[in-house]
């Protein structure tokens, strides 16, 4: 097992390819590496530098070096390792660690899942991938409201679902919960088929929304 100081001394480059393809692309692209930049947490990934093409005409693609991190929680959940309980405390600390400390900067993820939870040879846990994250500043909203198809839909909170534009960090600790109870059972926690599907499987699970919970949607 490599130890932590040889471990932080590696790091990786990810491709981000089809950059310059759509506008969307390109917008993802910069919000990621702007976040990045300015979160400095050791509950989020840090990156390093970014690789420059060697002339304008070969702009199609980026290169962020990143810290080396061997692999990601849905990874673990999804493989025969064992996970105690004292694994599923540690893994849940440093999530919430890493959130707290991403919404005191007044940024949401919005994509929370296992498969952005990278994990290295040590169980340090790091948050990734911030391509759809959004400064939680109503001045910052793009024509005044936030997009709501974000986060994968098994993570998705209900009021997401229900097509609210006006969400808060809430949306973020509902897709803590789902890792969480993933954590424990090593399956998915609401594992819709699609939208409807999953709003149907969260109603049976917490009930039906009173009218005023609805019309706030």
């Amino acid at each position: 097992m490599t130890s932590r100081k040889e471990w932080t001394t590696k790091l990786q480059s990810n491709k981000i390819e089809r950059t310059f393809e759509h506008h969307l692309y390109a917008k993802r692209t910069l919000r990621e590496i702007k976040i990045l930049r300015l979160l400095h947490h050791e509950n989020v990934i840090n990156i390093k530098t970014i690789i420059s093409p060697k002339s304008l005409k070969d702009f199609n693609e980026i290169y962020v070096v990143l810290e080396l991190m061997e692999t990601d929680l849905g990874s673990i959940i999804k493989s025969d390792q064992e996970l105690s309980l004292d694994h599923i405390k540690f893994f849940m600390y440093q999530l919430l660690r890493g959130i707290k400390y991403i919404h005191s900067a007044g940024i949401l993820h919005r994509d929370l899942k296992p498969r952005n939870l990278l994990v290295d040879s040590n169980c340090d846990l790091k948050i990734c991938d911030f391509g759809l994250s959004r400064a939680d500043i109503p001045e910052l909203y793009e024509a005044g409201s936030m997009t709501d198809y974000v986060s994968t839909r098994w993570y998705r909170a209900p009021e997401l679902l229900l097509g609210s534009e006006d969400y808060t960090k809430s949306v973020d600790m509902w897709a803590v919960g789902c890792i969480f109870s993933e954590l424990l059972t090593r399956r998915p926690f609401l594992p819709g088929s699609d939208s409807e599907n999953q709003l149907k499987m969260i109603i049976n699970m917490i009930g039906v929304p009173d009218k005023e919970t609805v019309k706030i949607c």
